[in-house]
Order: structure tokens, then sequence, then C-alpha cells
């Protein structure tokens, strides 16, 4: 989900959350705020945001799990290398997922 070049992603971040159904959420700084780390909580969730470094009480994290994200950020970049993803062709989302499932399974059988 993407957001305009002037609003922050972390706009969105509550409606990408509303139905979560996980045992941690990891994010970076970006995501860092009170009110979206109340939400996380609220879920039951596991919060693994390292915090900012203006903050005034430093919220512990789990930095090992933290690490984790890395994997992610890099299946994105690999997941980006289809043309047919970065650019998005298919008007309809059904065929555009279709392409990312099927570029994921090239992705994971390399």
């Amino acid at each position: 989900m993407g957001t305009p070049g002037q609003r922050n992603d972390i706009a969105l971040a509550h409606d990408l959350i509303e139905d979560m159904d996980a045992a941690a959420l990891l994010a970076d700084k970006g995501y860092d705020a009170n009110h979206l780390v109340d939400a996380i909580e609220e879920r039951g969730a596991e919060v693994v945001i390292p915090p900012k470094r203006d903050r005034k009480i430093q919220r512990a994290y789990d930095t090992d799990l933290y690490k984790e994200r890395n994997k992610i950020e890099r299946f994105f970049n690999k997941l980006k290398q289809f043309r047919r993803v970065a650019t998005r062709y298919d008007k309809l989302l059904v065929n555009f997922m279709g392409f990312v499932k099927l570029a994921a399974i090239a992705i994971w059988l390399r």
C-alpha cells in the first residue's frame, strides 16, 4: 500500500494492523509512535520497533527478531526485479497478485 509523496507511511499503519493476528510486528524507526505502539500492544502482539533516538525513555525491543526484518526487505527488493511487479502493468488486483505469487515462487525456487 503506497502513500502520496508528502504523506508519511505511518498514516496508514492503523489500517494495516486493524485485523492483525500475529505474535509480533516488525517495523523500522519510522513507525515508532506511541499511538501505534499502543495499538499493537492492545492486539497482544510484541512490538519490535527500535525507538527513535530522541525518545526520552528508550523502549526495549528484541534485537535478534528485528534482524529478521532484513530478510523481508531483501525479498521485496528481489520481487521488484520483476518488471511486471515493479511497474504494476496489471490493472486488476487479482491479475497483479497472481503475478506477485508467481514471482515469489520463482524467488523461492532459486
